[in-house]
């Protein structure tokens, strides 16, 4: 006999519980390495991309000051640095310094560790499935 659906009230309590515990794991590591959320973000951002300024504001959903003051204090700890946008010599794109790509690197691999618990008390074609449901709610979010 085929289980019913969670209802969305259901399945939407089991994302938002999901979510605080990853954002608990993020912001402790955050903390760990001298990091705000916001900071984590624009950093996970640019690991493989180098967007505008307007780009990455508008991705964050923050203000062009605010994105700028951010932007600031990566670049005084080394983190990013700025250049002229090769097609448009007026719009300026962000990108990781290999100090950032470091910092990236080991905050990527911390949180790998810190999540596997969760991750590794599901079979391997389970976490296939979470992955690909995952990706796949997120690019509906983008239409």
């Amino acid at each position: 006999m085929e289980q019913a659906p969670p209802s969305n009230e259901e399945l939407a309590d089991a994302l938002v519980v999901s979510s605080f515990v990853t954002m608990a794991v993020i912001n402790k590591i955050g903390a760990e390495n001298d990091l705000s959320l916001s900071m984590i973000r624009v950093l996970g951002i640019l690991w493989d991309r180098r967007p505008r300024m307007a780009e990455l504001a508008k991705y964050l959903g923050l203000e062009k000051q605010t994105m700028s003051g951010l932007i600031a204090r990566a670049e005084k700890r080394g983190l990013v640095a700025r250049a002229p946008n090769k097609e448009d010599g007026r719009a300026t794109d962000v990108f990781l310094t290999s100090d950032g790509v470091e910092l990236v690197k080991r905050v990527r691999a911390q949180a790998q560790q810190a999540l596997a618990p969760i991750i590794e008390g599901l079979s391997a074609p389970d976490q296939q499935l979470l992955q690909e449901l995952l990706l796949r709610m997120l690019e509906s979010r983008k239409g």
